[in-house]
């Protein structure tokens, strides 16, 4: 395969639990890692070429505009840009509005902008988002905000919604990222690329098992609230996503889908 002929896939967060099962679901397409050590960057990228992956990978810090051009123009130099998975994030365990809301939210649009520079028909962009975004209701008075989060006033506007609470912000900048979808769709789709968000529910990634060790009872209850009485898998999520990318999911754009085993539908019932 020729360099200029690859189509490949980009995944940030790529050292993660989703990130790698999501690499692991284009067995056959060239992949481009990335995370925000280079250190776990080298270390997924070996774990997948002993696998039998064509991969490489590259640090970026997403909330660095430089930074983010720089992954974009390794990924233009290596081959054709099909599609961004971009699954890195933080929870509201960081304990910093400011953080949750730069790194799920702004650092996203960061990424969609570059990425759009890049992109080629039939290129995709497919976002994590959260089921829990699904418990925030549209509002003018922050939608706005959390579709336009590079606004020097979206943080502080966002900030009067959230009660002080890095795990509500968490939701709202989920929500935003979903907002980003249908702010971008036009504008991808004028190139004949997509861009779409998946939400995941409770996911047994790092990530998902501190949340479950920092809040016990309520993962449980959400648990028992799943219709499949079982928690995510990384490769549930994958698969969707692998789906997204492909030709199969040619006429999806500007659209969530939720993968938690219909629970948020669930939580919302019980809060009635």
């Amino acid at each position: 395969m020729s360099t200029i002929s690859k189509k490949l896939i980009v995944i940030t967060g790529g050292a993660g639990g989703i990130g790698q099962a999501c690499a692991r679901a284009f067995k056959n397409q060239p992949l481009v890692i990335t995370d925000y050590g280079q250190e776990s960057v080298d270390k997924t990228v070996a774990i997948l070429t002993k696998e039998g992956f064509d991969v490489s990978g590259i640090a970026c810090d997403i909330t660095d505009k430089n930074d983010v051009e720089k992954l974009v123009k390794y990924v233009a130099e290596k081959g054709t840009f099909k599609a961004l998975v971009h699954t890195a994030g933080v929870s509201g365990t960081v304990k910093d509005l400011h953080k949750v809301f730069t790194i799920d939210l702004v650092a996203t649009e960061l990424l969609v902008e570059a990425f759009y520079k890049v992109a080629v028909k039939d290129s995709v962009a497919v976002l994590l988002s959260s089921m829990m975004a699904h418990t925030v209701p549209a509002n003018p008075a922050y939608d706005e905000a959390l579709q336009n989060p590079q606004e020097a006033d979206s943080f502080d506007t966002v900030s009067k919604f959230v009660s002080d609470s890095s795990d509500v912000m968490y939701n709202f900048a989920k929500r935003g990222v979903i907002l980003l979808t249908h702010k971008h769709a036009d504008k991808w789709g004028e190139k004949g690329a997509r861009i779409v968000s998946v939400s995941p529910g409770v996911i047994e990634t790092p990530m998902g098992l501190k949340a479950a060790e920092e809040h016990p009872e309520q993962m449980e209850m959400i648990k028992n609230a799943t219709p499949l009485k079982r928690n995510g898998k990384p490769e549930d999520v994958a698969d969707v996503i692998h789906f997204l990318v492909s030709d199969a999911a040619r006429f999806i754009t500007s659209t969530d889908i939720l993968v938690d085993d219909g629970v948020i539908h669930n939580i919302k019932k019980m809060g009635q």
